[in-house]
């Protein structure tokens, strides 16, 4: 299992450190990641703290000094914003030498078993990895039907945001995608209130208007439910609960399978929760569909 994004590292052990270095771990996290590139001389004067407890905080975190603090964080930041395209050329693409055979490129056996293992690995530990508690209040926020849900995604996670919308309309009422058009969008995001809940599709190469949004809600009283990668959306900062994925694939393009995999465990998880409920919105929006000839 790759390690957890640094800034999960250091608000996870937080608990286990003295005061004078939760001060720093607290420093760090309020300018993530920014504060990271900063001296421990830096660091250590904005804490109201000594330069040797800068330097044990990172020890703590399993880095031999600050400067092997620092290289990790850049490695973390190349791989959190990478494009499908900046991976091809890093030769993260399938190699044609790896054909078995067939010609005219990579073969379909060979292929195929690269993606089963890399899938395999990938959905495994995706939901090994899971936080159990994030996933049960995921779950207790899509279905309690108090609550009003706005889902939106990005360039291509959009359609999972639209898989796991059509999904809940047909379990409960207030559902809705966050429209397309400017003038919607914004008469979407200034209604928000305390009983309104947003669920965001985001993945590296986050978009800046994800974080506003999550702001917003925030802002107002309402809930947050992020699906995201390994190296966290900038959105995990306003999120109540945070669903990250692994996206390994074989292909320089970051695979949405794992992603997929957590959005049906939800839909499962839900329709437990809402029980008879559930079935009675589906068996109404099925008599709805039938009398109007949709199918």
């Amino acid at each position: 299992m790759p390690a957890a994004p640094i800034a999960e590292q250091i608000r996870t052990r937080l608990g286990e450190c003295s005061p004078a270095e939760r001060k720093v771990g607290r420093v760090l996290l309020a300018n993530w990641p920014a504060s990271g590139f900063e001296t421990v001389a830096t660091l250590a004067e904005r804490a109201v703290v000594s330069a040797p407890t800068v330097l044990r905080f990172v020890g703590r975190l399993g880095y031999r000094g600050f400067p092997d603090f620092q290289a990790a964080l850049r490695t973390e930041l190349e791989e959190r914003n990478a494009s499908p395209l900046s991976l091809y050329t890093a030769g993260a693409a399938v190699d044609p030498g790896e054909s078995d055979g067939a010609p005219g490129g990579v073969g379909g056996a060979g292929l195929l078993a690269r993606a089963s293992t890399v899938f395999t690995q990938a959905v495994g530990r995706t939901l090994t990895g899971m936080p159990p508690h994030d996933v049960e209040r995921a779950i207790q926020l899509l279905a309690d039907r108090k609550r009003r849900i706005t889902l939106v995604g990005g360039r291509f996670t959009g359609l999972l945001a639209q898989y796991l919308g059509l999904h809940l309309m047909q379990l409960r009422d207030d559902v809705r995608l966050l429209p397309d058009r400017d003038v919607e969008r914004a008469a979407v995001l200034g209604a928000f209130g305390r009983r309104d809940v947003l669920v965001v599709f985001d993945y590296r190469r986050y978009e800046p208007d994800k974080v506003t949004m999550a702001e917003l809600v925030q802002e107002q009283g309402g809930r947050v439910v992020l699906f995201t990668d390994t190296w966290l959306s900038p959105v995990a900062a306003h999120a109540e609960v945070v669903l990250p994925s692994q996206v390994g694939a074989p292909s320089p393009y970051d695979s949405l399978v794992p992603t997929l995999a957590v959005t049906e465990t939800v839909i499962a998880g839900i329709l437990e929760t809402l029980g008879e409920d559930g079935h009675r919105h589906m068996q109404r929006g099925e008599d709805i569909a039938k009398r109007a000839g949709f199918y």
